[in-house]
């Protein structure tokens, strides 16, 4: 039988990889291709857990999209930009302040860099529950393609957060499903599938802004999915306080713990600060397009650990908040996304900017 027709849509075609000789991360790279056997996802989980203890960045591959699949979802994300009249995205724009949703579009000049100087970031956000019309309308040039972000955000979810999460929590010793049965997909929570895409800058805006494209910060989340792309700008903190480089490898995961993660967790797994700045000299001129998955605990999950761990009990807890006042995932994800840019930050001698969201000290690095 042959295969459906897909929908046409232009062909995306990505920048080369830097030449450049950087200073790259040293991030571990899990290969999923053993994740669906136990002896083999035991395996996988002890990498796993020493890798969000150290780093809080991995890399996952043989996730089970094609170099192909790939390929078209940038293609489908590079029209959610290209393909879109600017009136339709007005009409579509993301109103976080006020909802604490990134749902939608996000202009360009949004978000607060330094000194006055705005992002030339654009993106579209839209809930993992794809193709439900009470979540989210989409632009028309998208519609033909709803089937396969719904598959594209089911895949993300079932086949590389789900098999994550079982092993964070049994590398903290808990039930297997203890960490899933906090991420429904039909549910509360604002899982979301996003299309970022960064714009070249002004040698002024550069100069202003120590080539810092998005300020260095922890994700809200509990588990970040990037798509790996080869124009080169994520850098992370590293344990020994070294800004460094995430390398592009083509059709691999870049997948981090958030914010939410690491409070679970009671600090056992690690949060790391991470930025985009200015892409190395052989690729300033280009945009850098990116997929990703965030994924959060349902609304009603109270951010405090689980104390119930072995292994907590045995290494202690690191709190960044008390138990008694931890907030929701709703109340943090909606007061940090509507803060975040736009509100005003408390500088520290150490040269962070800080703001308290519900009680915790949210840090951002520039």
């Amino acid at each position: 039988m042959p295969a459906p027709t897909l929908p046409s849509v232009p062909h995306y075609t990505p920048a080369a990889p830097t030449k450049e000789d950087l200073d790259w991360a040293p991030l571990p790279v899990i290969d999923f291709a053993e994740v669906g056997t136990p002896e083999g996802r035991a395996a996988l989980g002890a990498q796993v857990r020493e890798a969000m203890r150290t780093y809080g960045f991995l890399y996952i591959v043989n996730h089970g999209y094609t170099q192909a699949q790939n390929a078209r979802i940038f293609d489908i994300a590079d029209a959610m930009f290209t393909q879109v009249p600017e009136d339709e995205k007005k009409r579509l724009f993301s109103d976080f302040q006020r909802t604490g949703s990134y749902r939608g579009y996000k202009p360009r000049q949004t978000w607060d860099i330094s000194g006055g100087f705005r992002d030339q970031i654009e993106q579209y956000s839209f809930h993992c529950q794809v193709t439900n019309p009470e979540l989210q309308q989409h632009p028309e040039a998208i519609q033909p393609f709803l089937p396969e972000l719904r598959a594209f955000a089911e895949h993300n979810h079932f086949n590389v957060l789900y098999p994550l999460l079982r092993m964070l929590a049994e590398g903290m010793e808990l039930p297997e499903e203890t960490f899933v049965d906090l991420h429904s997909y039909s549910g509360s929570a604002e899982t979301c599938a996003r299309a970022i895409k960064y714009f070249p800058r002004s040698e002024e805006e550069e100069e202003q802004t120590n080539n810092v494209w998005m300020k260095g910060h922890a994700d809200i989340g509990t588990v970040s999915i990037l798509w790996s792309q080869p124009v080169s700008g994520l850098q992370i903190l590293c344990p020994d306080g070294k800004w460094r480089w995430v390398r592009h490898i083509e059709n691999a995961l870049v997948v981090n713990i958030g914010d939410s993660m690491e409070f679970l967790s009671g600090g056992f797994y690690k949060a790391t600060i991470h930025r985009v700045r200015q892409p190395p000299a052989d690729q300033t001129a280009v945009p850098r397009l990116g997929m990703f998955y965030f994924s959060y605990a349902d609304d009603d999950v109270k951010l405090a650990p689980r104390l119930e761990s072995p292994v907590l009990q045995r290494v202690g807890v690191v709190r960044r908040v008390d138990d008694a006042h931890a907030p929701t995932m709703k109340q943090y994800r909606t007061g940090v996304t509507s803060a975040y840019g736009v509100s005003k930050l408390q500088k520290k001698e150490d040269g962070t900017e800080v703001e308290i969201i519900h009680g915790v000290t949210v840090k951002h690095y520039n």
